[in-house]
């Protein structure tokens, strides 16, 4: 696929984080809020750019961004544009947390999340979870799950670092060429064994290990391949996996949403644009519309 930024957000030109502050605030402030004021600015500014925004919000007043967005927006659309200010790893962190907190724990999360991270992005969380929780992911993860799906999800979780966790610049490249490796290693597989690595997992797993060993594979093939067959699945048949089409579209939205956008195309002969806009509906639909960049029919 495409080199180099694939994302449908960027950076927005002449940008003020102090000018952003005051229009959200003004969007906020008195009987109800400018629904649409606050998902056009927040979809049109990079990541970073909104935690300076958030920054600003707080100097100039004295107030914490994230939670006047709560008190004033609802349901699918709050959970969204909220989602939208946390910095990624701390998004993934938050996720991970909801996905082990009480009675049950949402595999599909766990195994969506760790699997598809690089190296990198594993780190990152890693620290926003001790930050954010004051705990260890690890252990919390162990004490939520069992059996080899806990053992690979530990291995998942250690990453390329060294002994004193400094993460090195050269991280990105070693795991892009690691994933190169690996497609090579599948396809000699393949002619050896005569079947597919998928097939023979198939074959002798089961349970969330399969997938998760299923989803580490179509990872390493092709990330927006496996990112655009769950958007598919969160969104076919009735009712909609809402968690699941939230934390695709804010994770890939800086990163290879373009290419996401492609495969879905390919795959299942129509736009994720148009899926997205049968699918939900009010300022929910607006906003991941906005970060989905455009229709491909």
């Amino acid at each position: 696929m495409g080199k180099g930024f694939r994302g449908t957000v960027t950076d927005f030109p002449n940008f003020n984080a102090s000018s952003d502050a005051e229009t959200l605030y003004n969007a906020m402030k008195g009987f109800g809020s400018d629904k649409e004021a606050i998902l056009d600015l927040i979809t049109s500014r990079s990541n970073a750019q909104r935690q300076e925004i958030r920054s600003a919000y707080k100097s100039l007043y004295g107030k914490d961004l994230i939670e006047d967005l709560k008190y004033e927006l609802t349901g699918k659309f709050e959970r969204l544009i909220v989602s939208l200010m946390r910095l990624p790893a701390y998004h993934d962190a938050k996720e991970i947390k909801d996905a082990i907190k009480g009675g049950g724990t949402d595999e599909k999360c766990l195994i969506e999340i760790l699997a598809s991270r690089t190296n990198e992005q594993i780190h990152s969380l890693v620290a926003a979870y001790k930050d954010a929780y004051g705990r260890e992911i690890e252990e919390d993860i162990i004490g939520d799950t069992s059996g080899h799906f806990k053992k690979m999800l530990v291995v998942l979780l250690q990453g390329t670092r060294d002994d004193d966790n400094v993460v090195h610049t050269d991280l990105v490249e070693e795991d892009a060429q690691l994933w190169v490796l690996l497609c090579a290693v599948f396809d000699e597989y393949q002619k050896i064994a005569e079947k597919s690595i998928e097939d023979s997992i198939k074959s002798e797993l089961s349970g969330d290990f399969e997938r998760l060993m299923l989803a580490v594979v179509q990872c390493i093939r092709s990330r927006p391949m496996f990112f655009a067959k769950h958007l598919y699945k969160s969104m076919k048949g009735l009712g909609t996996a809402d968690n699941t089409l939230i934390r695709i579209m804010i994770s890939r939205s800086e990163i290879d949403m373009l290419d996401i956008r492609e495969c879905f195309r390919l795959r299942y002969e129509k736009s994720l644009y148009t899926m997205i806009q049968d699918d939900t509906s009010g300022e929910y639909k607006r906003t991941l519309l906005k970060l989905c960049g455009g229709d491909d029919e």
